[in-house]
């Protein structure tokens, strides 16, 4: 690509660093920006530039949040004694959009995976097994997508939990195996919160 300009071609190339963002595309979010009135340029990178320098991370669930304790877990409405367990900050969004759940959160970090030299030490795994151990928790729901790096991670977590007094349950499988829980569509989602099985059961027909 030819550009006339060096602060276009500069705004291009940062824009095409994004995810998913190849050059063609970046030229037209640029270009749109560009016709766009300065001061709404103003609030968009504004928002980015407080987005990336004051958000925080939940003491208590590692949800992203504007506080030390995030609007799910301060809220009153929802049910603190169940913990649904989770890889990622987009799987709290996208159980969210199910509209099917009304218990708190606990965000992993990743999955345990030996190949990609992921381990639990690097993990927020001992901090469940704290929350557990402190907190009046009933219940612990797994929603890990359903591959061998979630199952691994589900079987070592489960053990951890074996001393402790707390019903452990999964999502049901209307996700198939070795797909990615964010990708699915919000029924199939909404039904496997619904009709979580025990781990116990699961993994013995793993």
């Amino acid at each position: 690509m030819q550009f006339s300009s060096s602060l276009l071609e500069n705004a291009v190339a940062e824009f095409a660093k994004l995810p998913g963002i190849g050059k063609k595309t970046a030229l037209r979010l640029v270009l749109h920006l560009l016709k766009t009135e300065p001061e709404k340029v103003t609030a968009f990178g504004e928002a980015i530039t407080r987005m990336r320098n004051e958000i925080k991370f939940c003491q208590r669930c590692f949800n992203v949040a504007d506080a030390d304790i995030c609007s799910i877990c301060s809220n009153s409405l929802r049910k603190q004694d169940m913990i649904c367990v989770v890889e990622n900050i987009r799987d709290v969004i996208a159980i969210e959009s199910t509209q099917q759940y009304s218990g708190t959160y606990h965000i992993l970090g990743g999955i345990i995976s030996p190949l990609d030299g992921i381990g639990p030490d690097q993990l927020n795994i001992e901090a469940l097994v704290q929350r557990v151990q402190k907190e009046r928790i009933e219940e612990i729901i797994f929603a890990l997508s359903p591959n061998i790096q979630g199952d691994t991670t589900i079987y070592y977590i489960q053990k951890k939990l074996q001393p402790l007094p707390v019903k452990v349950t999964t999502i049901a499988r209307g996700i198939a195996f070795g797909g990615e829980l964010e990708y699915a569509d919000e029924m199939t989602l909404a039904r496997s919160i619904t009709n979580r099985l025990p781990v116990e059961s699961y993994v013995a027909n793993r």
